[in-house]
């Protein structure tokens, strides 16, 4: 017995048509979608900011004048941003700058988690347990702090703690100049004195 030819109906075969061309329709939506992903993945690795120039492990740099040393920079990992608007030089896992008087005595410094710095602002930003002591010993704690060498002055609008040697003042934003010798908290919470022992 010869079996007959499966016919679809009119009817039948327009849903199917409709159907096929949803599903066409989707998949090139999914597609685009896909590629459109890809497209806005692929300019932001390009752009600048996420181009890297220069990277460097364990690097040290020495500031001098007249042959003195002045300052001193000391990172696990460098990465210059040469390519990005506004250029800066990344510190992803922290930094130290230690500062030295003329007898080439350590009598200040800053180290902090994460940094960076602006090139063209000649402004650094540091983030994440930054500390900063001055010549005469005081020891500021933060979580972000800026320095803008063209202003010469140091700032922070976060919590503040400062360690003294007889006590301990907090509060909420910082101003300093660039040594930390002149500076003032903008709401202090008050000082808390300690027995210093002799």
């Amino acid at each position: 017995m010869k079996q007959q030819p499966y016919v679809l109906s009119k009817k039948t075969q327009h849903r199917y048509y409709k159907g096929s061309i949803a599903i066409l329709f989707m998949g090139i939506a999914m597609l685009f979608f896909s590629c459109a992903n890809k497209i806005e993945k692929i300019k932001e690795f390009s752009s600048g900011e996420n181009m890297a120039g220069i990277e460097a492990e364990n690097y040290e740099m020495i500031h001098s004048d007249s042959t003195i040393i002045r300052f001193k920079l000391i990172t696990p990992k460098l990465i210059r941003f040469d390519k990005a608007e506004d250029p800066f030089i990344e510190f992803p896992q922290g930094v130290e700058i230690e500062r030295y008087n003329e007898q080439m005595e350590q009598i200040a410094s800053i180290t902090s988690n994460y940094a960076r710095y602006y090139e063209v602002d000649g402004k650094w930003e540091a983030k994440n347990n930054v500390v900063a002591v001055n010549p005469q010993g005081d020891t500021l704690k933060t979580e972000h702090l800026i320095w803008e060498e063209k202003k010469a002055k140091i700032y922070s609008e976060q919590f503040v703690k400062i360690i003294r040697k007889d006590q301990v003042i907090t509060g909420i934003g910082f101003e300093s100049d660039q040594n930390l010798s002149n500076w003032k908290i903008k709401n202090p919470k008050g000082p808390l004195y300690i027995d210093v022992q002799e």
